[in-house]
C-alpha cells in the first residue's frame, strides 16, 4: 500500500518514504501551515527513524528554517516543547505499526495539525514542490534540543507531586517504547516503585488499542511474579498509555478516558463514536460530544466549544487512550496547563493517583463505573476497496446484516439503530453494539464491540472478527 496522509498523519512502508517523498511534504507543511519561530523534530525507535529525521532537518534548514533537534522523544512531549515555543513540530513515527512502515505527524504551534490544514498539505502537494525550487538563500540554523523529556517529566511532578504513588509498586512494560525511560523517572519522581519489565533492543507493534492475547497473559504473569499494583506502557511514540490493574487487567483507554475526565473536574467531553457508552452513563458530565474517529476531529470539536466558551473545563480523548486537556486543571499539588495533543502520561497518573488517594486498588477503581464492556481489534492486510465495498452493502442490504450477525445470536429485528457518523456502528436492543471501520491510512479493517459483560465482549468480538475475515476474503 503506497503512502497514506490521513487523521494519523502520513504512513507508509519505509520503502516508499524516499528523501523526496519526505521532504516534499515536510515543505509542503511549513509552506501552508503556520510554523512560528521554526520546527522541532522528535523521532521513535524504530531502525528508519534516524534517517527520515535526518532528511527532514536537511530539507527544512535548505528552505531556510530554523530546526530543533529533539532526538528520541516522546510525541506529547515534543509536542509541548515546540508549543512552549512558538514553533511547530514534525514527529518520526509509524505509532503502533510495524517496523517495515513509518511516518510523520505534523504540529502547528497550537497543536496537531487539522482537517483543514491536511487538505492545504496535500494542495501544495500538487503544486509538485520540492527542495530544489525553495529558492531560499539563507540555511536555517540547527540546534539540539536533549532537554525536551525532562521539561515533560516536570510538568507532572510539579502537578501530581512526590507522593502521588507513595507504597504502590508500578510495572513499566519498556518494550521498545520511546518513553520507556521516561515512564521509569516519572514513578520515581511521583513516590512510585519502578519495575522494568521486557525491554526490547528490536521494535515491537504495540497496540494499545487491541492487545494480543499471548501479551495479556504476560501481564497476568507479571503481576503476580513481582507482586504489582499496575503495570503501565505506552504505543511507539507515546501518545497512546496502557494500563493494566493489579489482577492484570487492561484498563480500555475509552475507561481510562472518562476515569481520567472525572478526576480533572471536566464539564465537557469530547470522544469518538466508537468509545464506550458508560461514559454518558456515569452521569457526571455537563456535556458530551461525539465525534469521527481520529484526533484532529476530537480537538476540532474542542477548539470550537472553546472559542464559544473560552472558560470551559474541557477535554478529550479516543478509545485508544490518547487524552487532550483543553483546560488549566488541577492535579494534587499543582496545575496543569492545556495541552491539545494525545497524551500518554496525564492519564496514566490520573488513574494511579486517585485509586492511592481513595485507598482503592486499580481494578476497584473502574468497578465503581458503570457496566459497559467494550474489545477491539483489527484484520490487517485487507485493501481499502475490499473494505469499502463490504461497508457499503452492509448498510444498503438488511438481509446481508441479517446473514452475518444471525450466527453471533443478534436478530436484526432487535436493530436499534445505525449510526454513519463514522464507518458502521449498529445498536441492538440486547445492549450489544457492533462497529465497523477501515483504517484511514493502513490496509487494517477494525472491529469496535460493546456489551455489558466482559465475557459477552469478547464473545461478540471473536464471532464478528471469524465473520469478517471470511466476508472480506470472498
Amino acid at each position: 500500500m503506497p503512502p497514506q496522509f490521513g487523521t494519523s498523519g502520513l504512513r507508509g512502508p519505509v520503502s516508499s518514504l524516499t528523501p523526496k517523498l519526505v521532504s516534499d511534504y515536510a515543505l509542503a507543511f511549513a509552506t501552508c501551515c503556520p510554523i512560528g519561530t521554526g520546527v522541532y523534530i522528535g523521532q521513535d525507535l524504530r531502525p528508519s527513524s534516524p534517517d527520515i529525521a535526518d532528511v527532514l532537518e536537511g530539507a527544512l534548514r535548505e528552505a531556510g528554517i530554523d530546526v530543533a533537534s529533539c532526538g528520541a522523544v516522546p510525541t506529547p512531549a515534543l509536542a509541548l516543547a515546540a508549543s512552549s515555543a512558538g514553533a511547530a513540530a514534525i514527529m518520526v513515527t509509524g505509532s503502533h505499526i510495524p517496523a517495515d512502515r513509518n511516518g510523520l505527524k505534523f504540529y502547528t504551534p497550537d497543536g496537531e495539525i487539522t482537517k483543514s490544514h491536511e487538505a492545504a498539505i496535500l494542495a501544495q502537494l500538487r503544486k509538485n514542490k520540492s527542495t530544489s525550487d525553495t529558492g531560499s538563500a539563507v540555511f536555517g540554523t540547527l540546534r539540539h534540543d536533549p532537554d525536551c523529556g525532562a521539561r515533560y517529566i516536570d510538568r507532572y511532578v510539579k502537578s501530581f507531586g512526590a507522593h502521588a504513588l507513595d507504597g504502590l509498586r508500578i510495572g513499566i512494560y519498556e518494550h521498545s517504547s520511546v518513553a520507556r525511560d521516561l515512564l521509569n523517572t516519572v514513578v520515581r519522581a511521583v513516590g512510585g516503585k519502578a519495575v522494568p519489565l521486557a525491554r526490547s533492543n528490536t521494535f515491537i507493534p504495540v497496540d494499545t488499542e487491541a492487545m494480543d492475547p499471548a501479551t495479556r497473559e504476560q501481564m497476568k504473569v507479571w503481576v503476580h511474579m513481582h507482586k504489582l499494583d499496575a503495570i503501565i506502557s505506552t504505543d511507539g511514540d507515546a501518545d497512546r498509555p496502557m494500563l493494566v490493574d493489579e489482577k492484570g487487567q487492561l484498563v480500555p483507554g475509552d475507561v481510562l478516558g472518562p476515569l481520567s475526565a472525572q478526576a480533572l473536574a471536566a464539564a465537557h467531553v469530547v470522544t469518538p463514536v466508537s468509545s464506550n457508552t458508560l461514559v454518558e452513563e456515569m452521569a457526571l458530565f455537563e456535556q458530551i460530544e461525539r465525534t469521527r474517529i481520529g484526533s484532529p476531529f476530537v480537538i476540532a470539536a474542542m477548539e470550537a466549544a472553546l472559542t464559544a466558551a473560552p472558560m470551559a473545563r474541557i477535554v478529550g480523548y479516543e478509545a485508544n487512550g490518547g487524552f487532550m486537556l483543553g483546560f488549566t486543571a488541577q492535579g494534587p499539588v499543582g496545575a496543569i496547563d492545556p495541552l491539545m495533543t494525545r497524551d500518554c502520561l496525564l492519564p496514566l497518573l490520573a488513574a494511579l493517583s486517585t485509586a492511592r488517594a481513595q485507598g482503592l486498588t486499580v481494578s476497584a477503581l473502574t468497578a465503581r463505573l458503570p457496566k459497559r464492556f467494550t474489545a477491539s481489534d483489527r484484520i490487517r492486510d485487507i485493501a481499502p476497496p475490499i473494505s469499502a465495498a463490504f461497508l457499503s452493502s452492509m448498510r444498503a442490504d438488511p438481509m446481508q446484516r441479517t446473514s452475518f450477525f444471525a450466527p453471533l445470536n443478534l436478530d436484526l429485528t432487535q436493530e436499534k439503530g445505525i449510526d454513519l457518523t463514522d464507518g458502521l456502528r449498529i445498536s441492538f436492543e440486547t445492549g450489544d453494539v457492533v462497529h465497523f471501520r477501515p483504517s484511514g491510512n493502513a490496509p487494517e479493517f477494525r472491529c469496535y464491540v460493546e456489551s455489558a459483560t466482559y465475557d459477552r465482549a469478547q464473545q461478540l468480538l471473536m464471532g464478528c472478527l471469524s465473520r469478517l475475515v471470511a466476508a472480506l476474503e470472498r
